[in-house]
């Protein structure tokens, strides 16, 4: 059982060995994990369980990481996250329109992931929390929802120094000035850097 509280993360895909490292990574990092296979038991596991977050594979036999997708967000009310081969614009648009907290292309490392979910249940909180701490229509900018980039380089700063998620998106705004550059394209170029840093043959 999760006795650090950081939380119970569903994690589906079809592929055997990408849920067992999955699965591996994240109870490494201190998450309760759930793991299925296939569509219908993802759902069955979150009726039962309740997590705070879903990471799905998209393209599975069966039901679709979007069927599961819309059964979450419809009946639970829980939030996900997609890990997918594919990023095609068809897809980026149904990922972007069934409200996902974060979309992350494959191959990825469990070190990227790890930080990308904290991130994404940073944004969970921060998207529960604004209703009660303002108005809707005053609510911060940044806090609704990341560009996935984006949400994926500020859990890397997270990460790395133990910073909060508001302090650690100013952290990259800051580089971004600073450089001169876009805040997507900072997020790339870091994300880019961890990639090397992480890489045992450079």
């Amino acid at each position: 059982m999760n006795t650090t509280g950081k939380g119970t993360i569903l994690v589906v895909d079809d592929d055997r060995l990408v849920l067992a490292t999955l699965a591996h990574g994240l109870a490494q990092a201190g998450y309760a994990v759930l793991d299925a296979d296939n569509g219908n038991d993802a759902i069955l596991l979150a009726h039962q369980h309740r997590p705070e977050l879903a990471l799905l594979d998209i393209r599975m036999e069966g039901m679709s990481g979007f069927d599961v997708a819309e059964t979450l967000r419809d009946k639970y009310r829980i939030p996900f996250m997609f890990l997918s081969a594919f990023s095609d614009d068809a897809t980026v648009a149904q990922v972007k329109a069934l409200g996902a907290v974060a979309y992350l292309v494959k191959p990825l490392d469990i070190r990227q992931i790890v930080p990308a979910v904290e991130a994404a249940l940073a944004n969970v909180g921060a998207r529960r929390a604004a209703p009660a701490a303002s108005a809707p229509a005053v609510a911060p900018a940044p806090a609704p929802a990341l560009d996935p980039t984006v949400a994926m380089a500020v859990g890397v700063l997270m990460h790395r120094y133990s910073l909060p998620r508001g302090a650690a998106l100013e952290r990259l705004k800051r580089q971004a000035e600073s450089e001169q550059r876009a805040l997507a394209e900072q997020a790339e170029r870091l994300l880019q850097a961890v990639e090397l840093l992480s890489d045992p043959g450079s």
